[in-house]
């Protein structure tokens, strides 16, 4: 309508008048109507920017349309003052879903041995022990030595092999091959040539099975006295009395975290098989907007450890070719998974209750730290429906498990 594009108009003119050189006209003086005249092309394109949301949103509404991706509209003025615009848009495709039910997965018997709780709780013993400095024996095992060195292949000094003041539990295995044992009987001050080769699976691929010479120095050594499992260690490391309780309760969150585990295992596998039996031509559009949205937000997450992308690569062991064809893979599984689960609510005609909308909406509003009335008074349509379908892939993701089929048990946890 005329006035909806006048209001964009109007803001167009009001964000650009001090930039616009217009002769005989100080920048920011030139009348708006002339301006139009001028600047037709720049203000309409800002103008329809400004008021695009809002008329694109009920555009889609009035249609109940879904769109996927960006959209790309083109603008044409009207006589009357406004303007017809033309959008198009790439729409979420039609799925359909068969033998949805029973879909077979292979199921992981879940236990817990004592050795297992022993190793968790002697990993807290290990961060709680004493540590005395030693001047008078050389390094035995279970110290901890602090030294400086330097590594080199073929004589030349190699990346990230250079340390000062690293501390070394000797007999960790932290580092590689027999380096810690040659360290056994060095005392504080010692300086010596340590001899290791690189695993032939080494995660740099210019260092992978190659000797090296480490130069070493000792500068400190620790000796470390661990505490007493009793009563006061339990007190002295979690919330509980006894050292009974505690232990139990370390198994108990390693049966969790294991059952935990076994859940991924059988949602990652009976998802996988889920996808297989969809029919859906599904577009390129949906996959890259996934890509993009999953990088910007493990960009992110890296930016808020203090690490860069590149950082992160050498770290792991990554190119940047390896790592982005695993993210469009991981992409691509999201996106047909995701419409797999879709087609699974549609055929078992699942609806959303007001109820599971309200407490969805308590946990976004939550989440934000907004008024709940707010945040739904700001939500469009595509929002609101967005919403709905979360809710609507997880109740057909408990479905799809609860209704898969356990085979011959092969794995234990």
């Amino acid at each position: 309508e005329p006035s909806v594009f006048k209001h964009g108009l109007d803001h167009a003119y009001k964000t650009n008048k001090n930039k616009l050189n217009v002769p005989g006209f100080r920048k920011g003086k030139t009348p708006q109507k002339l301006a139009e005249k001028m600047f037709g092309d720049l203000l309409n394109e800002d103008a329809l920017n400004h008021i695009f949301p809002e008329i694109f949103e009920k555009a889609i509404g009035e249609r109940q349309l879904h769109p996927v991706g960006r959209p790309s509209a083109s603008i044409v003025r009207t006589d009357d003052g406004g303007a017809t615009v033309t959008v198009t848009v790439t729409l979420k495709p039609e799925t359909s879903i068969s033998d949805y039910k029973g879909i077979k997965y292979r199921k992981s018997e879940v236990s817990v041995s004592d050795e297992e709780v022993d190793r968790e709780i002697n990993r807290t013993r290990e961060k709680n022990a004493r540590e005395t400095e030693i001047t008078d024996r050389p390094i035995q095992d279970g110290d901890v030595a602090v030294l400086d060195f330097e590594g080199f292949v073929d004589g030349v000094a190699f990346e990230g092999g250079k340390s000062e003041d690293f501390r070394l539990v000797i007999g960790s295995k932290t580092f590689i091959d027999t380096f810690e044992e040659q360290l056994i009987g060095l005392n504080a001050g010692d300086e010596k040539d340590v001899n290791v080769n690189f695993p032939e699976n080494y995660h740099k691929d210019d260092l992978s099975g190659k000797p090296a010479v480490f130069k070493v120095k000792i500068k400190n050594i620790y000796f470390r006295e661990l505490p007493e499992l009793d009563n006061d260690f339990a007190q002295d490391v979690s919330e509980f009395e006894t050292f009974d309780a505690y232990k139990a309760d370390i198994q108990e969150k390693i049966q969790k975290a294991k059952e935990s585990d076994a859940l991924n295992m059988k949602t990652n596998e009976v998802l996988s098989k889920l996808v297989e039996k969809l029919d859906a031509d599904v577009p390129s559009t949906m996959i890259e907007e996934e890509l993009n949205a999953s990088l910007n937000n493990f960009v992110n997450q890296l930016r808020a450890q203090g690490i860069d992308v590149q950082s992160y690569l050498a770290y792991t062991g990554q190119t940047t070719n390896s790592f982005m064809a695993q993210q469009k893979i991981n992409a691509r599984n999201s996106v047909f998974g995701r419409l797999a689960l879709e087609a699974v609510a549609a055929a078992e005609g699942m609806t959303v209750s007001q109820e599971e909308f309200d407490k969805e909406l308590d946990s976004l509003a939550e989440a934000y730290k907004l008024e709940k009335d707010k945040l739904l008074t700001s939500m469009s349509a595509h929002e609101k429906y967005s919403m709905d379908t979360d809710i609507l892939v997880r109740k057909a993701l408990d479905f799809v498990l609860e209704n898969a089929e356990a085979e011959v048990e092969e794995e234990v946890l």
